[in-house]
């Protein structure tokens, strides 16, 4: 390890971004919010089509009236209802293309992939706060009540997202995973830590775990140079440090990584210096299901060979009645 601690300091390491007082009263308002919205959604078929899937765009309205879009792959001639998954993508970007889901619909999973709010996808954000939002999404909502954060009402989202596929008629909600890879699995950490039905997590390099640790290292060029941003910018001279930590703990996996009830896959590159591997086994250390991290010393965060079959693998017991 060029940067960050040795593998035998990593499996022992918990954290340093604190955890507020009120974190589960936090997410259990979150969660009646929640409760209110319904589960209607809207189906319109995408140009896009495949021999052995059905595709569609899934519109849903989330907390705070945005509109959330999905992309939905389900499999031809389905009889009796199968397993679901859930998709979650990277910083940044979109659900991908189409034909990254056909494979698993052809197998006789439904999939759900969900566009993150104001991102590279078609969900709108409609969040209104005061401040600066600089470049990014961290520190949305930042100078306001943490209710306000941006990431709140996206883990939200991906909640209402399973909850919907749960409820669909080709859907059998006792076999729902959830899966994505930096930011997505960060959302697959959270969406099965707020929604107990998700059986299988699987959740490669994952973002937004241990912020103060990430912050500590060299962030200026990694997925947390917003929080760096933010305070040479905002507050030179880190006036506020205490309490924009204290806020981030909110949004922080580590601190929902001990609700989760799914069993976990769980892939990290020990070269990571844009999620380093230490604001990871943060949030893995935590996890009290059954789990398996699966260490890649020579990799960074980028395509990892073999990884999508051991992925592939993980979630096979989902098509077993």
């Amino acid at each position: 390890m060029k940067f960050d601690m040795p593998l035998s300091d990593l499996q022992r390491y918990k954290g340093i971004n604190p955890k507020p007082d009120d974190f589960d009263a936090y997410w259990a308002a979150g969660l009646k919010e929640l409760q209110a919205q319904s589960l209607f959604y809207e189906l319109i078929p995408a140009s896009f089509q495949s021999k052995a899937a059905e595709c569609f765009h899934l519109y849903f309205t989330g907390v705070g009236g945005a509109r959330i879009h999905g992309q939905l792959v389900r499999p031809k001639g389905q009889t009796r209802p199968g397993p679901g998954l859930l998709w979650f993508h990277g910083y940044h970007v979109n659900s991908g293309d189409w034909m990254d889901k056909i494979g698993y619909a052809a197998e006789g999973y439904t999939i759900l992939a969900m566009d993150c709010r104001g991102q590279g996808g078609l969900s709108e954000d409609n969040l209104q706060v005061k401040g600066t939002t600089l470049k990014g999404h961290i520190i949305r909502g930042i100078e306001e009540a943490p209710e306000k954060l941006y990431y709140r009402n996206v883990y939200l989202d991906t909640v209402q997202a399973a909850r919907i596929l749960c409820s669909m008629e080709n859907v059998d909600e006792t076999r729902v995973g959830a899966y994505g890879a930096s930011q997505g699995g960060a959302l697959a950490i959270a969406c099965a830590s707020l929604e107990p039905r998700i059986k299988k997590t699987a959740a490669v390099y994952p973002f937004l775990s241990d912020f103060k640790r990430a912050w500590e290292l060299d962030i200026s060029n990694s997925a947390y140079e917003e929080i760096h941003y933010y305070f040479k910018f905002i507050d030179p001279n880190h006036e506020q440090e205490e309490a924009v930590f204290q806020k981030l703990g909110y949004i922080d996996i580590q601190h929902l990584a001990d609700r989760i009830k799914a069993d976990v896959l769980w892939a990290v590159g020990m070269e990571d210096a844009i999620c380093p591997p230490s604001t990871q086994f943060a949030a893995y250390n935590k996890i009290q299901s059954d789990k398996n991290m699966l260490i890649y010393y020579e990799y960074g965060h980028e395509y990892i060979r073999t990884l999508g079959d051991k992925v592939h693998d993980f979630f096979a017991d989902l098509l077993e009645e």
